[in-house]
């Protein structure tokens, strides 16, 4: 009879003729999910906590502009025109933020840049307050262009702990797109209950503290920030190949959520609910948190370029159903439903569009070029909102959903032109 070592778990027995072996071997445990595995690198669970308490203020300021503004001055128009005003000048500064963070640090840029922007939201709620003119609003939202993009420095951090680890970027990519979402989701309700509950300033000023205590959180986990780089080697991230028609691409998507925003706030007004507002953005938000966290535990196939036509071209199709919704019941229900289906399509293609641009982004200029995606992603949203805002204010609200609708479907021609679905991907 062969005899048990130290190390076996298996019962010998013998009855009259039947030598039986009864193993006792603990199943091998589970693998751990692609998020526990990520969250299991040191440091992560720290600067992601304070990055999403910075994040959940973008979700906030511009709904919060848009009711202080609206409600104060009566103008759906002026309130568009304004948070344009702010996007568009967040598109200029943006970029040279972030080179300032590559070449000197992300703890060394960031906390002062947010500050800066912290005293142009308290400017901006001081006008309200004091009945301004109308100047002295956009001036004052223009001020908050300096804040940091909070999502790309995580994207940045993410690059330098996963180098070499594509299966696991993708992952750290959903994720973060995820997290967008979520932010989104989460803050235009909170800035639609403050707001309606206490007074239209309480959703810039609660947005402003937190965007100050995230940022302050975020950069203090210095172990995981990527090392600074005073001269980078390679060329500007806008003259790298394939970026500019990437940035087209943002701008068409950023118009997308910035008309649907400012819409969809209008069209809930007008049926005497404004306050929901915010749930109801949040529903597609929650929409495209659920399939950004689906499409990070799989491992899609083919070339992201090929992906990128796929996503554009759900989402072009999917941004009619708020259109048939609003146009054909007028029902604010069946327009959050609508929406919830519409977002599905969101997060899977910003996490194809992040992962392209990282592709195409030379070594040391990693948040640069991730915050000229987002800078192309702010243009859009400023265009969006400002058209959307006049197509509400001079036809409808329901007309308004026209306009996210066009901006999906020229997105998604863009993308087909400049990338056809079975091209050859080029190498980076």
């Amino acid at each position: 009879m062969p005899q048990p070592t130290s190390r076996d778990t298996r019962l010998f027995t013998v009855t009259s003729d039947t030598l039986v072996v009864v193993d006792f071997t603990p199943r091998a445990r589970r693998e751990p999910g692609p998020y526990r595995r990520l969250f299991a690198l040191p440091g992560t669970r720290a600067f992601t906590a304070g990055n999403l308490i910075a994040r959940l203020p973008m979700g906030m300021f511009g709904v919060s502009a848009i009711v202080m503004i609206a409600g104060t001055r009566g103008s759906y128009a002026l309130a568009g025109a304004v948070t344009a005003t702010g996007l568009a000048a967040t598109a200029v500064v943006a970029p040279w933020t972030a080179r300032l963070v590559d070449r000197y640090g992300q703890a060394r840029v960031a906390l002062p840049a947010t500050l800066f922007a912290v005293l142009g939201s308290l400017a901006l709620v001081l006008c309200v307050r004091r009945d301004a003119p109308d100047w002295a609003l956009f001036a004052s939202y223009a001020a908050t262009a300096t804040t940091p993009n909070t999502g790309g420095m995580s994207r940045a951090r993410w690059a330098h702990l996963l180098k070499g680890r594509p299966a696991e970027l993708h992952t750290a990519n959903s994720f973060e797109q995820a997290a967008d979402e979520l932010c989104f989701m989460l803050g235009p309700v909170l800035a639609a209950v403050l707001c309606g509950t206490f007074f239209p300033e309480a959703g810039t000023l609660v947005g402003a503290a937190l965007l100050l205590t995230g940022v302050a959180l975020f950069t203090a986990q210095r172990s995981t920030e990527p090392p600074a780089v005073r001269r980078a080697a390679g060329r500007a991230p806008l003259r790298a190949p394939g970026i500019r028609p990437l940035l087209l691409i943002c701008l068409a998507t950023g118009a997308v959520f910035g008309s649907m925003e400012v819409v969809t706030i209008a069209f809930a007004d007008g049926q005497g609910h404004r306050t929901a507002a915010g749930a109801v953005l949040a529903l597609q938000a929650a929409g495209s948190c659920a399939a950004g966290l689906l499409y990070g535990a799989v491992r899609p196939a083919g070339p992201a370029r090929s992906r990128l036509v796929w996503c554009l071209a759900a989402m072009a199709a999917l941004m009619t159903l708020p259109l048939l919704a609003a146009g054909l019941t007028g029902s604010l229900l069946v327009l959050a439903g609508a929406l919830l289906v519409a977002g599905m399509a969101t997060a899977p293609t910003m996490v194809t569009t992040m992962t392209l641009v990282q592709q195409h982004t030379p070594e040391g200029r990693l948040n640069e070029g991730m915050t000229l995606a987002v800078t192309g992603l702010l243009g859009g949203i400023a265009g969006g909102s400002a058209a959307g805002g006049w197509v509400v204010e001079h036809v409808s609200a329901t007309s308004g959903y026209v306009v996210p609708a066009a901006a999906a479907l020229t997105a998604f021609l863009a993308a087909a032109a400049l990338h056809p679905p079975g091209s050859p991907n080029p190498t980076k």
